[in-house]
C-alpha cells in the first residue's frame, strides 16, 4: 500500500527546509496571535499541497540539481508552496468558524480554543501576511496566479452554503462546489510548482489540470469515507448528512431511484440534522444501493484523467511519487 511517507521521500529534505521557511515568515507580534499561529502551524496535516508543488517543480525543472543536503527545490519553489499552503490554512480556519467545528485533525479548532472572533482575525492575518510576503519577494507572477484561486475558493464556499440544507443539490452542483473548494487549490499547487522553475505555459496548464483532477478525486474519496464507518478520518461518520450536505455517494443512488423512492429517501435526509435513526437509515440505503462503489467509479475516472497529463514526463523518482499520489487517493482511509 502506498503511504504518504513514501510519496514525500523524493522531497523530504525540501519539506524540512520548507517548514523552517514557513516558521521564519510567520512570527507575529503579540502573545495571543503568536500562540494561535503556533497551534495552527503545528497541525497542518499531511502537507499534500506543498509536496505537490515541489514534485511538480522537480519534474518540470530544466536542470535538476540536488545539493549536498538532498534538497532539489529553490526558495522560489518554497515561496510558491507557502502561498498555496497558507491560503488553504486560512480557509480551513474560516470553515471551522462557519461550521462551528470544535475540532480540526483531531485537535481543538482555533475557534474552540480562542473563540470565533479571534479565529476570523487569525484567518485574515494569515491571508494578509501571505500576500504581503509574496509581494515583498517581488515574485509577482506567482502572486498574480494566486489571486484568481482565492476568488474561486470564496465562490465555492458561497455555493456550498447556498446548497446546504436545501436538499436539491445535483451532480453538476456538487462537482462545481468541489472543483472550487478543493480541486482549484490542488491545481494551483501543481501549476505554481511548474511556474516556480520557469516552465512554459503549456506545462503550467498541464500541471494545473493534473492537480485539479487529483483534487476532484481526493474530495470524492473524502465524501466516500464519510459514509464508511470503518474510516479513520478523525471526525464522526455521516457528518455531511448532519450538516445538510448532499454528496456523491447519495447523489449516485438518488439518480437511480424512481420518484417514490427518491421522495422517501429525501424525507429521511431532511431529518438527519436531529435524528440519528434517519442518519442510520440513509446510510443503509447508500450501502444497499452501492452508493460508495458508484462514487468510486467517478473518482477513478478523474484519477485516470490526471495520470494522462503526466504521460509526457520522463521516468523519475518524482514522477513515480506523483503517480503514487494518485494511488494513495484511492487507498487512503483517513
Amino acid at each position: 500500500m502506498v503511504t504518504i511517507d513514501s510519496i514525500r521521500k523524493p522531497v523530504l529534505a525540501d519539506l524540512a527546509a520548507f517548514d523552517e521557511f514557513v516558521r521564519g515568515n510567520f512570527n507575529a507580534e503579540g502573545e495571543l496571535l503568536q500562540e494561535m499561529l503556533v497551534h495552527v502551524l503545528s497541525s497542518r496535516g499531511k502537507g499534500i499541497r506543498p509536496v505537490l508543488t515541489m514534485l511538480s517543480a522537480a519534474i518540470n525543472s530544466p536542470h535538476e540539481q540536488i545539493d549536498g543536503d538532498g534538497r532539489r527545490c529553490s526558495k522560489r519553489t518554497y515561496l510558491a508552496a507557502m502561498l498555496v499552503e497558507m491560503i488553504h490554512t486560512s480557509s480551513l480556519i474560516h470553515d471551522d468558524v462557519l461550521d462551528s467545528s470544535d475540532t480540526r485533525r483531531g485537535r481543538p479548532s482555533v475557534n474552540a480554543m480562542w473563540q470565533s472572533n479571534n479565529a476570523v482575525i487569525l484567518g485574515d492575518y494569515i491571508l494578509a501576511r501571505t500576500l504581503s510576503i509574496g509581494m515583498a519577494s517581488a515574485q509577482y507572477d506567482l502572486v498574480s496566479h494566486l489571486g484568481a484561486a482565492i476568488a474561486t475558493l470564496c465562490e465555492g464556499e458561497v455555493l456550498q452554503n447556498q446548497h446546504a440544507g436545501r436538499l436539491d443539490t445535483t451532480r453538476e452542483d456538487y462537482l462545481s462546489i468541489i472543483h472550487r473548494k478543493t480541486a482549484s487549490l490542488l491545481g494551483l499547487s501543481a501549476s505554481l510548482g511548474a511556474m516556480s522553475v520557469g516552465a512554459d505555459r503549456r506545462a503550467v496548464e498541464r500541471m494545473r489540470r493534473f492537480g485539479e483532477a487529483l483534487g476532484m478525486a481526493f474530495q470524492i474519496q473524502d465524501d466516500i469515507l464519510d459514509y464508511r464507518r470503518t474510516a479513520d478520518t478523525g471526525k464522526p461518520s455521516n457528518n455531511d448528512l448532519r450538516e445538510g450536505k448532499i454528496t456523491l455517494p447519495l447523489i449516485e443512488i438518488l439518480e437511480r431511484c424512481d420518484e417514490a423512492e427518491r421522495s422517501r429517501i429525501m424525507e429521511l435526509v431532511r431529518r438527519c440534522r436531529d435524528d440519528q435513526s434517519a442518519v442510520d437509515a440513509v446510510q443503509a440505503e447508500v450501502d444497499a444501493r452501492g452508493g460508495e462503489r458508484l462514487a468510486a467509479v467517478t473518482m477513478r475516472r478523474y484519477l485516470e484523467r490526471g495520470m494522462h497529463y503526466l504521460s509526457e514526463y520522463a521516468e523519475s523518482d518524482c514522477l513515480s511519487a506523483l503517480l503514487d499520489l494518485c494511488a494513495y487517493v484511492t487507498e487512503r482511509n483517513r
